[in-house]
């Protein structure tokens, strides 16, 4: 072999070498550096049953006509609808961040366990041993949840430490632990990607998607039953809580969401201390910027939240904001969007002066607000289950104050906006769509959800009459009978 041949393959050797430690990482051991990583971590990582019941309506067969005829040949339990109920089981993740003696505290998300309620939650450490856990708080609004186990005193537990999610940025390694499926016993499997972008929102998974949104993406696999499990940097600290997926079909497609740890920070210490999530509120309806607005208000970026309403008697008035204005910066941070700009000022200091920086009439202003606590009627916490004829109906209404709303651009000052309609319900074979404003419920006027759910709950007629605006902007009376 000639030199210039050996020298030639060495080199190709070199650089295969280099493109496969650049493809798959290894530590000076030639092993994957996320083995110390899983093997430190993996073990605060516990799986989460909860086991309740579920009532529903043994309707049987309807009668073609409400004939003494018929009731003769079709009696009970035909004609009645019988009260029954099984046993049902809800599995996720969940992860320990917390001991205080023989108190061992564990996150998950809302959506595992808030049916514990009114069942069991059953928490099995890495040890294989199994516990009663008791709900400390739940927080729908961020879909974040705290449950409590009071273990042996020889029970050996690991604390999972928290990392700084504000530090994290695209193209970071993602570490996803969880029991995907647990009741095959595959706990605490581990699956690894990259952050594949920050700040998500505005996404909906179903009826009761959070309110706070401010996802991390990451193309580690999150599958059915990673829920509630940590999402965790090359350095074995947990940057988010694993939360969701969007999928076609329902499995993983490498596009998942967690929950930023700095968010959940707050909201597990107030969920302890409080039981609650304290917020923050001011008292504005806000709007993202886009680039039409931008042009239209002679603005700098497609940045900050332009103030389309603010409410009677609220921080927000009494610091002199008015419609129209445009906030820029919120306690010395630049605010890009309505998701971001929210959680702002959720988590602000309450009664303190907050400085923010507004646009009004192309002249930069500066205003100190005095934030309150935030009413509970607004938080989806708060908000009463639906009642039973809602539930009959197939509705699902949010109000004038939601995102959905903006997306509309609904410029009504009170009712509520359908954003769900179930499928095979009397609301679905109606003229209902998702986006129409429901004004009134029986001519009655409805302000808010509060309202519109306790007209219905109230109403003892199998006839509804709604009176909407259309997402065409139209207005209409529509008739829903219930049976």
């Amino acid at each position: 072999m000639s030199k210039i041949k050996f020298v030639f393959l060495i080199a190709v050797v070199f650089f295969s070498m280099n493109i496969l430690n650049a493809q798959f990482p290894v530590n000076e051991e030639g092993k994957s550096p996320f083995v110390q990583v899983v093997k430190d971590i993996r073990r605060s990582v516990v799986n989460v049953k909860v086991e309740y019941e579920v009532t529903f309506d043994n309707r049987g067969t309807r009668l073609p006509f409400n004939d003494d005829f018929f009731k003769y040949f079709f009696p009970e339990p035909f004609q009645n609808p019988e009260k029954r109920s099984r046993k049902s089981m809800a599995m996720g993740s969940g992860f320990i961040f917390k001991r205080d003696k023989n108190d061992v505290y564990i996150l998950t998300n809302n959506h595992v366990v808030e049916k514990g309620e009114e069942g069991t939650i059953i928490i099995t450490l890495a040890d294989k041993a199994k516990y009663e856990a008791e709900i400390i708080g739940l927080d729908a609004d961020t879909d974040l949840a705290v449950v409590k186990i009071e273990v042996e005193n020889d029970e050996e537990t690991v604390v999972a430490p928290f990392g700084d999610s504000e530090e994290i940025e695209i193209g970071d390694w993602a570490i996803a632990i969880g029991n995907p499926f647990g009741q095959l016993g595959l706990e605490r499997t581990v699956t690894v990607g990259v952050i594949s972008a920050t700040g998500r929102a505005n996404l909906r998974f179903g009826q009761d998607s959070p309110i706070y949104q401010d996802y991390i993406q990451t193309d580690a696999a999150i599958n059915p039953g990673n829920s509630g499990g940590p999402l965790v940097d090359i350095h074995g600290e947990v940057i988010g809580v694993n939360a969701a997926i969007t999928s076609t079909s329902g499995g993983n497609v490498g596009i998942g969401f967690a929950i930023p740890i700095n968010l959940a920070k707050k909201v597990s210490n107030d969920l302890i201390e409080k039981g609650r999530v304290v917020r923050a509120y001011m008292g504005i309806l806000p709007q993202d910027i886009t680039a039409e607005l931008k042009e239209s208000f002679d603005l700098d970026a497609v940045m900050g939240v332009l103030v389309s309403k603010v409410e009677e008697d609220t921080p927000a008035e009494k610091s002199g904001l008015k419609r129209g204005d445009v906030i820029t910066h919120f306690d010395g941070k630049e605010v890009p969007n309505v998701a971001k700009f929210r959680l702002y000022v959720a988590n602000s200091e309450i009664d303190q002066n907050i400085p923010i920086t507004i646009i009004r009439d192309n002249k930069e202003k500066h205003l100190l607000i005095k934030l309150v606590e935030r009413p509970e009627e607004l938080s989806q916490n708060s908000i009463e289950k639906e009642s039973e004829n809602s539930a009959e109906l197939g509705i699902t209404v949010a109000g004038l104050d939601s995102d959905l709303a903006q997306q509309y651009e609904i410029e009504e000052d009170e009712g509520v906006i359908i954003k769900d309609i179930e499928s095979n319900s009397p609301a679905a074979l109606s003229n209902l769509r998702v986006g129409d404003v429901i004004i009134e419920v029986n001519r009655k006027k409805i302000k808010n959800v509060k309202d519109f759910r306790k007209t219905i709950s109230e109403s003892d007629e199998d006839t509804i009459l709604f009176y909407v605006r259309k997402s065409s902007g139209n207005y209409q009376y529509i008739s829903l009978k219930i049976n």
